[in-house]
């Protein structure tokens, strides 16, 4: 590995042997094009002393090649400048040796031609940039030491000596919000706000600025100039937004391009640039030199929050008990149209209020500590919310090295064996009082943990191998996998002690990305027996406890990936309940750690951990059967101040497919059941109310396009057909049942169907714990179905 660090780390940076000024910081982009001379890197930092700027020159690309491979003249018009022998072998034990070359470009059409003669590369679809940090066990931050050269609002390092650190800078943040014609053809306004400054520029003449933070301007030329400008002056690391890359940033570059204004909004003034979806209707990804775009939207999946809308208004609304200035007017395009005509201060109000919301909302969800853990612990961009493979590569592929061996290139091995997925237990439906439900802790981390599960322990498994599934054996010494999960776990519970949440959320993620990492095609070290080797010893982990609790007298009427359900039944207090589980979670424990030392002489790190009692507990059929059904339940639990709620998973109450109506129905209902309460009346006044057509605003259904409407053919679901009656193209679609079918909610041209409502929103809700209580939804309210 030594002639390999000494070539990769060291080229390029042979200038900066007179070492001027050091900085520490957090890489916010990266770029890298080939240059006459090599390639050059340049990273953007963010550091206590401000904005760096890092070129790094001559760098050379390299990949590996079997040292028995004859290349001949396969790569005249583009051979390596230098192949060399190093003492690294691929994961099957063969000798490679370095190719280097001048550009990137020449090392990816050596490998094209290469494909052709059968001659297979290793790592060649790393990039340069990537390489260069991993290879330093660099992820998000680092430190520079080198002469400093200062520009116009940062320092420039050319060849500095580079190495990894952990500092954490503060990072300024800036959120960005525009406001448009109807066509989204015309500009009328831009706002900015960080935590000490905001600006909002709109078009209009001089005397409709009120305030120093209203900018009149003439045109959408000096609109866009001023709001540029003014970017620059502020120079933040970090823009912000909601659907920021898609409609602000991406309609920004249109009219830039349009008004001819160079669309410079990276530092020093480099252009910016979005790059289109690879997939239709994915979302555009924004290079903005020497700051980061971080999408609210985005972030807020990323760190695994849950909203029955991610529209801005609802998120705000839900987190911040606030909302947006003009939600809930009826036409909020024509009500724009009327402000910027009519009243520019207050179209200038609701713009910069859009801007405030999304700052609030990333301070109280922590979404940047989100993201600057994230980049810290996997290497990925700030801005990167998937790419679990890449991360992947950036914690395994140093080590790898290290260890003496290099990886394949992605897409070299094929498998067609699918791996199952956790195990779902067969429930066993029923209302029951006093449940119990047990969780392995990190069920999948733990078990690669525990029996060794790592592709190059499956390469080279050695003397007495740890047996896997699909004919897998592991080495118990030689394994990279176990050894990084063992250093999250400790970051985790680092973390956890001193109440970093948002590392524990990353380090959460990341840990249990493996097994689908592993799993994918898009994965370099995919092999099926690496997958099935954690699903499948996870069904045994589930199924194994189960009969070893049964044994013990206790029923198990469900159980789900990591988690068991054990019906204690009447009588346990909360108390009661909660020791018994505890002590039930200690039972398992004691024996995993015997069974893995006595089966497989290993130490366990299974962990199981009482998570939760439910007082009353509600396990339905699938809807029109007598079976029971799979994550799909509700339970009451006792609150931490002693008060009860119920909790859904998977039914209508947190499913956004469902009417409001039906979701507060279910809440209302379900806890009537669960405390004991009379509920009869309840079912009858809601029927009541809903032919009365006092629960109207409760009726609407909403449900996203995911396709042109031209593509739905065969099938023409009901939101389609509202959408056709309203000439939507794409988005979330509101809509109502009528009498005459589907109608939009805004174009509701007959009378409501009460019918529909009530037989296809109440009666499934009802039914589904009332069939446990010998009546029915149809009993109790003396509803029928309607024969015609």
């Amino acid at each position: 590995m030594g002639a390999l660090n000494k070539e990769t780390s060291e080229a390029g940076q042979a200038g900066a042997r007179s070492i001027g000024e050091s900085y520490e910081g957090v890489v916010l982009t990266r770029d890298w094009r080939d240059r006459a001379e090599g390639v050059e890197l340049v990273f953007w930092i963010a550091s206590d002393a401000g904005p760096l700027r890092i070129v790094l020159t001559n760098q050379r690309p390299v990949c590996f090649v079997e040292r028995s491979a004859v290349l001949g003249d396969a790569l005249r018009d583009h051979a390596p400048l230098a192949r060399r022998p190093l003492a690294l072998s691929t994961m099957a034990g063969r000798a490679v040796d370095a190719l280097y070359f001048l550009r990137q470009s020449d090392l990816r059409a050596a490998r094209e031609q290469l494909r052709t003669r059968g001659v297979a590369l290793y790592e060649s679809d790393v990039k340069p940039t990537d390489r260069f940090l991993m290879e330093r066990f660099a992820t998000s931050s680092i430190a520079v030491s080198g002469r400093a050269v200062h520009r116009d609002g940062y320092r420039e390092l050319h060849n500095p000596i580079v190495r990894r650190t952990q500092h954490r800078p503060a990072l300024r943040a800036m959120a960005i919000d525009i406001e448009t014609s109807r066509s989204g053809q015309r500009l009328y306004s831009i706002a900015g706000a960080t935590q000490d400054a905001e600006r909002v520029f709109v078009i209009g003449p001089p005397e409709c600025a009120s305030g120093s933070d209203l900018c009149a301007c003439a045109d959408e030329r000096t609109l866009l100039s001023a709001f540029l400008a003014w970017v620059r002056e502020i120079d933040p690391d970090l823009l912000l937004g909601w659907n920021v890359v898609n409609f602000d940033l991406r309609l920004i570059q249109s009219a830039a391009a349009r008004l001819g204004v160079p669309f410079a909004l990276g530092r020093g003034g480099e252009l910016a640039r979005l790059l289109p979806a690879r997939v239709p209707g994915q979302r555009h990804a924004a290079r903005v030199p020497g700051r980061v775009v971080l999408d609210g939207i985005d972030t807020l999946r990323a760190a695994f929050w849950s909203f029955a809308s991610l529209s801005l208004d609802a998120v705000a609304r839900e987190l911040l008990g606030r909302g947006k200035l003009l939600e809930g007017s009826p036409d909020k395009p024509a009500t724009i149209e009327r402000l910027f005509e009519q009243d520019k201060p207050a179209l200038a109000r609701y713009n910069l209020e859009d801007c405030r919301l999304v700052l609030d909302i990333f301070a109280e969800a922590r979404l940047i500590d989100f993201a600057m853990r994230r980049s810290e612990l996997t290497g990925l961009a700030l801005d990167r919310h998937g790419g679990s493979v890449a991360a992947f590569d950036n914690l395994y592929l140093p080590r790898l090295h290290r260890r003496g061996h290099v990886a394949p290139d992605v897409g070299e091995r094929h498998s067609d064996i699918a791996s199952p997925g956790g195990y779902v237990m067969d429930s066993q439906p029923g209302l029951y009082e006093n449940v119990i439900v047990l969780d392995f802790k990190s069920l999948y981390p733990s078990i690669v943990r525990t029996f060794r599960v790592d592709p190059l322990g499956l390469a080279t498994p050695g003397e007495h191998p740890v047996a896997g599934f699909l004919g897998a054996r592991f080495s118990r010494g030689c394994a990279i996998l176990p050894e990084l999960i063992s250093e999250l776990w400790g970051q985790r519970e680092q973390a956890r002690e001193r109440g970093d949440r948002a590392m524990v959320q990353a380090i959460k993620i990341i840990m249990n990305s493996f097994y689908g990492v592993l799993g994918s095609s898009g994965c370099r070290f995919h092999d099926a027996r690496l997958a099935n080797s954690i699903t499948r010893r996870g069904h045994e982990i589930i199924t194994r406890s189960r009969r070893r609790l049964e044994r013990d007298g206790y029923r198990v009427i469900y159980g789900d990936t990591d988690s068991i359900f054990v019906l204690l039944g009447p009588g346990p207090t909360e108390e009661e309940a909660r020791v018994c589980g505890q002590r039930l979670a200690a039972m398992l424990n004691r024996w995993w750690q015997a069974v893995v030392r006595d089966e497989h002489d290993l130490e366990s790190f299974l962990e199981v951990c009482f998570e939760t009692h439910f007082a009353r507990f509600l396990m339905p059929t699938v809807r029109g059967a007598e079976k029971g059904s799979k994550k799909r339940y509700a339970g009451l639990v006792t609150s931490a101040g002693g008060g009860s709620e119920v909790v859904f998973k998977g039914l209508e109450s947190v499913r956004t497919d469902w009417t409001p109506l039906a979701r507060t129905f279910q809440r209302g209902l379900y806890r009537r059941v669960f405390l004991d309460q009379p509920y009869e009346e309840f079912l009858r006044d809601t029927v009541r109310r809903l032919e009365a057509g006092e629960l109207d605003a409760q009726l609407v259904y909403r449900k996203r396009l995911r396709r042109p409407l031209d593509q739905y053919c065969r099938q023409t679901p009901p939101h389609v057909q509202a959408a056709r009656k309203q000439a939507r193209t794409g988005g979330w679609i509101r809509y109502v049942i009528t009498r005459a079918g589907p109608e939009p909610e805004d174009a509701i041209g007959h009378a409501l169907d009460y019918d529909h409502y009530r037989e296809k929103q109440l009666k499934p809700v009802a039914d589904a714990i009332l069939q446990f209580l010998g009546t029915s939804f149809e009993r109790v309210t003396g509803a029928q179905l309607a024969i015609f």
